[in-house]
């Protein structure tokens, strides 16, 4: 798994290259700035792209932008965001681009070793991964008249975890039911927020997009 970092902090950059040579994993190259970052991805090919959301600049959206240039650069580039913040819209802007091999993590899971490179692995190989902490402040951010509200609280529970990146196994073992009752609810909540299958649209990134917009 060959890696470029991109974080304006030279602690965090430098303390992340650290941790992944540690795990045996190639960091090929670390930038301070989305332009060294581009540069980087041009340069060396990465397979995964660690970014900072706000860098030079201006501190806003830089790394967002950044890592959306990268994936046209390089499509199937595997992109983990790191955020200090829930910031809901970055969440869904990353997915609206398609949530193959994406993650948004904050940064304070760099430091749960475990959950940090599981998240890593898994958007290395082909999945998504939104933090948990992301999911559980969207919960609370309910909006009227939203179609969420026809979801029952073990429908709102899969959802959830399927927002997380989570698969169906894992969601059954979160749960503590059948891989069968997970497929069940999974198909009722497609019915209740009116998703029919398409061949343009992958409706468990748009139940989870609904998800994130309309605020869990």
């Amino acid at each position: 798994m060959r890696i470029v970092i991109a974080e304006d902090d030279p602690l965090l950059r430098e303390g992340l290259a650290l941790l992944l040579r540690a795990e045996s994993l190639d960091v090929v190259a670390t930038a301070p700035d989305p332009d060294g970052f581009l540069a980087a991805v041009d340069a060396h090919g990465p397979d995964v792209a660690i970014v900072d959301v706000r860098m030079p600049p201006t501190h806003t959206d830089e790394g967002i932008v950044a890592a959306v240039e990268a994936r046209r650069r390089r499509p199937g580039l595997a992109v983990l965001v790191l955020s200090a913040y829930v910031e809901q819209a970055f969440a869904t802007d990353l997915l609206a681009h398609g949530s193959s091999r994406l993650g948004y993590l904050l940064k304070e899971r760099v430091g749960r070793v475990e959950e940090f490179m599981g998240a890593l692995r898994r958007v290395a190989d082909g999945g998504t991964a939104i933090d948990p902490e992301v999911v559980a402040q969207l919960l609370a951010r309910s909006r009227p008249d939203s179609r969420l509200d026809r979801l029952s609280p073990r429908e709102r529970d899969v959802l959830a975890l399927m927002a997380e990146g989570l698969g169906n196994a894992a969601i059954a073992e979160r749960l503590f039911v059948t891989d069968g009752a997970v497929h069940k609810h999974i198909r009722s909540i497609f019915a209740k927020l009116d998703l029919a299958p398409t061949d343009r649209t992958d409706r468990r990134v748009a139940a989870v997009l609904h998800y994130l917009e309309n605020g869990g």
